[in-house]
Order: structure tokens, then C-alpha cells, then sequence
């Protein structure tokens, strides 16, 4: 049967990161797989408790987590409730969220331990997840979904030097009609760490299996993205999914029992990748 349990644990600045786990309870014993969700995302949206149920019912198991700052709450998982905390969100948090997460479940936490993880990220959460994948050798494997190839993809290029004369810019998020800011200090973050939230410099340094799968109508991480990652590591599988758009014909809410078509494809291709 396949069960999810659900966790909290302290984040960045103490933070608390609501988690949950899918799995199925024949195979407690199943290899782990952790999802990062990208930027105005979080584990609760549109499909990802189907994606979770599809991994549990092929023999893995599927954690996904609200990064610390992302503007949810333990509270309203599903509403950015808290947009100080977002507004003082940076890339560098972000990755010692994840850190926090894979040390988690590494540490005997989640019982059986894992020894390694994959990772799957996507959008924002695919840059994330290579930086990381670089860096920590307990990850196993790589898997990103329509990932930026540089953080400054986020925002236009010409918002950079009024957003660091007013100290904040606001994006608008046009599901909830909400203007959620983010403060320069997110700027400030690329600046004093070029070097590590570098995503195609990482690139370059991953040495795990990587499957790089992007959409051809993807309006929002262009396909050039996925082939500037993929020049700068020839290693990477490089899956294009023609007609899938930024989130693979997913939605929220997404109220149908059944995975899109597109996505749906991205699962079967990402499962034959983790179990080669």
C-alpha cells in the first residue's frame, strides 16, 4: 500500500521546512528520491502528490519539501502566507536547506537510512539541485526538469540596478494576484558567491548520472537553457519533450486523478533513467 508520512525540520535561520514521504509499504527499503521545487513553487502544488505516488508505485521512495523561505508555512502549505519570509529568500539558503534535507535522511532519520539520494529539480530547484549534485557525493543521481542554466534567468537584466536602488522588486504571481517581493539581498548572495551559485561552471563538475529533460513550448526556461547545460557537460542524457510546456501540462490546482500526458512521459523516462 502506498502511505505518505509528513515531517518538519528546521531549516535555514531555523526555519521550518514542512517534508513529506511517499512510499510503499512492501518496500520500506526502496532507494530515495528528493524533489526541489523551483521559484514560487512548493511540495504541495498542482502534481507533485501524483508524481510522488507514481515513484512510491515503481519502487522508490519520493520526499518533497517547502524550502525554508519559500513563503509557505507548516500552517498554509499551500498559500505564501509569510512574504517577509520570501522576500529574504537567496540562492545560498536554498542550498543549505537541501543540505539540511540530505542530511536528514542520511543521518537515520528516515528509517532505513538512505546511503545516497537522487535528486529531481525543477525550474529554479534544477539549478539548486546541480549546485548541489556538484558538490555533495551522496547524491547519486541527477534528474532536472526545465532548469535555468543561470539564477539571473529570474528577472530581466534591466530590473537589476532599480531593484538595487529600491532595495526590493516585486514579481507578480499571477494565479494568486500576488506581488511577492524579494529584496537585493538576493543579489547581494550572487555577488559574494559567483563562484558557487555558478550553475554552468557546476555543470561541468557533475559527475553522477544526469537526465536533462526540457520542453520545446517551454516559455519561461527557454530549451536553450537545456543546451547550454548539456555543452557543458556532453555526459548529461539530454531528453526534449516536443510540445511540453515549463511545467509539463500540469496546473494548480490540478484536480484530474491522472498524471498529463507530457509529464507523464518525463516520469516513465526519469524512472528507466534511476533504475539503468
Amino acid at each position: 500500500m502506498i502511505t505518505t508520512e509528513n515531517y518538519t525540520l528546521p531549516g535555514s535561520k531555523g526555519r521550518i521546512m514542512s517534508m513529506d514521504l511517499t512510499y510503499d509499504e512492501a518496500n520500506r527499503y526502496a532507494p530515495l528520491v528528493i524533489f526541489v521545487h523551483g521559484f514560487k513553487g512548493f511540495k504541495d502544488w498542482g502534481t507533485h502528490h501524483l508524481v510522488a505516488k507514481y515513484f512510491a508505485a515503481q519502487g522508490f521512495r519520493f520526499l518533497k519539501f517547502n524550502f525554508s523561505h519559500n513563503g509557505t508555512t507548516p500552517e498554509q502549505p499551500t498559500d505564501f502566507a509569510d512574504l517577509i519570509a520570501f522576500s529574504e529568500n537567496t540562492f545560498s539558503i536554498e542550498l543549505e536547506d537541501l543540505q539540511y534535507v540530505i542530511d536528514w535522511v542520511c543521518s537515520g532519520s528516515v528509517i532505513p537510512v538512505a546511503q545516497s539520494v537522487a535528486l529531481i529539480g525543477h525550474s529554479m530547484g534544477g539549478g539548486i539541485s546541480i549546485i548541489k549534485a556538484a558538490e555533495d557525493k551522496r547524491v547519486s543521481h541527477l534528474i532536472t526538469m526545465a532548469s535555468v542554466a543561470s539564477f539571473r534567468n529570474l528577472w530581466p537584466p534591466i530590473a537589476e540596478r532599480q531593484w538595487r536602488l529600491s532595495g526590493v522588486i516585486h514579481f507578480p504571481n499571477y494565479r494568486t494576484g500576488q506581488q511577492m517581493p524579494v529584496k537585493s539581498t538576493l543579489l547581494d548572495d550572487l555577488d559574494r558567491n559567483p563562484g558557487r551559485l555558478n550553475i554552468l561552471a557546476n555543470a561541468a563538475n557533475v559527475k553522477q548520472p544526469w537526465l536533462l529533460i526540457h520542453g520545446t513550448a517551454d516559455s519561461v526556461v527557454t530549451l536553450s537553457h537545456a543546451h547550454e547545460l548539456k555543452a557543458m557537460q556532453p555526459n548529461a542524457q539530454l531528453l526534449i519533450l516536443p510540445n511540453a510546456d515549463h511545467v509539463f501540462g500540469a496546473g494548480h490546482p490540478y484536480l484530474q486523478s491522472e498524471l498529463p500526458t507530457h509529464l507523464h512521459q518525463l516520469c516513465e523516462k526519469a524512472i528507466a533513467f534511476l533504475k539503468q
